[in-house]
């Protein structure tokens, strides 16, 4: 099997209401758009939530600061009640005031499951990037993949073996390195590390789902998955995936821009996805793309 950029490329491997602004009757001179919360009201909310969150049960949830309209923007997946979201609200106190709550289908959790991609120990995610350190040559994927994946084969049957995972980190983030071992399987290149923005045209792939292309919605997202940890520094897309697509891709053109962690929904009705930015991950690991 050829680990080539052909091969669907991964073998080559959240808003407030802003309020308008209005005219005043001086001429020539418009008021300023309001924009929100303050700056240090923001950040005692996010502060707040974020700490509602760590010292509560719930999960399921992601939340980030959108400084575009001066909220912090709560998304709850389809299984956190009602009654939570009302609890955590009362929790922020004061601060509730500069937090949007939205909605989203399906269950935040990584994505991991069996089929036909990168294996080890019975489970089957998706290589991300190919990577290097001088002569060695390696791959990145999801941390939470690799947990308990001592080597990593190209098949179900784990007879044709590629390597070790070399080190991983999850929960908090969402990455592993893993090293080549087999000198009959290629790795070709062909991306340069990038930082995603707000609104961006993007594509992800994967191994259960091919590809699909959208846009990010958020930056700086942390998510707390159910029945797993938290993440943080996360790129948020409302791009479908599933699982088995975890370790993928996130990219625009050339440019390596994540790795994907989870989300909810599925392909068929849609959904939301979180991506471990790729650059935190070469830097981590000190490996270049090439």
């Amino acid at each position: 099997m050829r680990f080539t950029r052909s091969r669907s490329r991964l073998l080559a491997a959240a808003v407030g209401l802003g309020l308008a602004a209005t005219a005043m009757a001086t001429p020539a001179v418009a008021a300023p758009a309001e924009t929100g919360a303050s700056a240090k009201a923001l950040a005692a909310a996010y502060a707040a939530v974020d700490s509602a969150v760590s010292r509560s049960a719930l999960s399921g949830i992601a939340w980030y600061t959108d400084e575009a309209t001066g909220k912090v923007v709560v998304t709850a997946d389809s299984t956190v009640p009602a009654s939570a979201l009302g609890t955590l609200t009362r929790t922020v106190g004061a601060d509730a005031d500069a937090i949007t709550i939205k909605r989203a289908k399906g269950e935040f959790k990584p994505f991991l499951g069996p089929g036909d991609a990168i294996h080890g120990a019975g489970t089957r995610c998706s290589l991300g990037f190919n990577v290097r350190s001088g002569g060695t040559h390696y791959f990145l994927t999801a941390g939470h993949c690799a947990e308990d994946v001592g080597t990593w084969y190209t098949n179900a049957g784990q007879t044709t073996r590629i390597g070790p995972t070399v080190k991983s980190s999850f929960p908090g983030n969402d990455y592993a390195l893993v090293r080549y071992a087999n000198d009959s399987l290629s790795h070709q290149g062909g991306y340069s590390v990038g930082d995603a923005r707000v609104g961006q045209r993007v594509t992800r792939d994967g191994s259960s789902t091919g590809a699909h292309s959208g846009r990010v919605e958020a930056l700086d997202v942390s998510v707390r998955y159910r029945g797993s940890g938290t993440v943080r520094g996360m790129i948020q897309t409302d791009i479908c995936a599933e699982s088995g697509d975890s370790g993928g891709p996130l990219y625009a053109g050339s440019t390596a821009l994540g790795i994907t962690s989870g989300g909810s929904g599925d392909c068929s009705s849609g959904g939301t996805t979180f991506y471990q930015p790729v650059r935190e991950a070469v830097n981590a690991y000190d490996v270049n793309l090439y």
